[in-house]
């Protein structure tokens, strides 16, 4: 028996996460940027947004981007963990968690909503993030899971030894008078060599993986197609913003 059977699923499994806003309230915008975002142009602008959310002078935004290659270190990041730090630039952030990669073929969604709106419970948003994801994963056929003892989303690779497993997306949010924002990092073709200048999210035992490493070869417009989906099924309705 594969040792990955034997594991209870997460006590996350069993909540209801849907976050739905409260009626009346306008749809979130949703902006693709059609060029790579500098990673400071990037937090600059979700700090602008943020701002203006909290005043109830800007509607929620998701924001999807890629990165030029670069390490983002949050605030539980360890310096051992920095394995190569002259590879890429490194830029020290305020959202949770540890190391992570971002760059090209790279999905990155930041999160702007108004809890207020919603369920002030950062636990359950955190749960439904993970289940964006893997709704997301379902819809090319793959199997994402939580586990207790990790945040991010996982899939099993058995073929890779007993118990493996790797992570397919990431997740590292701030929250600021109870508007969110940083957010997902979901693997659709990176170069998955570029993990290897850090410890990604201080995990050492388990590797990293894409839906191009799993043999789904999938387009970034196709990924979005399938993230936006689920998103509305989970927070609601979205309006293409710019």
């Amino acid at each position: 028996m594969d040792a990955t059977t034997l594991r209870s699923p997460s006590p996350r499994d069993t909540l209801d996460i849907a976050l739905m806003p409260r009626a009346g309230s306008p749809p979130v915008e949703w902006v693709i940027a059609d060029e790579p975002v500098a990673y400071p142009d990037a937090v600059a602008e979700m700090e602008r947004r943020v701002a203006l959310i909290a005043a109830g002078e800007a509607n929620e935004r998701v924001w999807l981007v890629e990165h030029p290659p670069l390490y983002t270190a949050g605030t539980s990041a360890k310096a051992e963990d920095l394995v190569a730090p002259a590879r890429f630039p490194v830029f020290e952030t305020g959202r949770g968690g540890q190391y992570t990669y971002h760059g090209p073929g790279q999905r990155v969604a930041y999160v702007m909503l108004d809890l207020s709106r919603r369920r002030q419970d950062l636990r359950l948003f955190v749960a439904a993030l993970e289940g964006w994801i893997i709704a997301t994963l379902a819809g090319f056929n793959i199997r994402g899971e939580r586990r207790d003892d990790r945040v991010g989303v996982w899939v099993r690779q058995p073929e890779r030894g007993i118990g493996a497993e790797s992570k397919i997306a990431a997740i590292g949010i701030r929250v600021r008078r109870w508007v969110t924002f940083h957010g997902i990092s979901l693997n659709v073709d990176p170069d998955l060599g570029h993990f290897d200048g850090i410890v990604p999210c201080g995990v050492r035992e388990h590797g990293v993986t894409s839906l191009a490493d799993l043999g789904h070869l999938v387009s970034m417009t196709e990924a979005d197609s399938v993230l936006r989906a689920e998103f509305e099924r989970l927070f609601g309705p979205t309006v293409s913003g710019f």
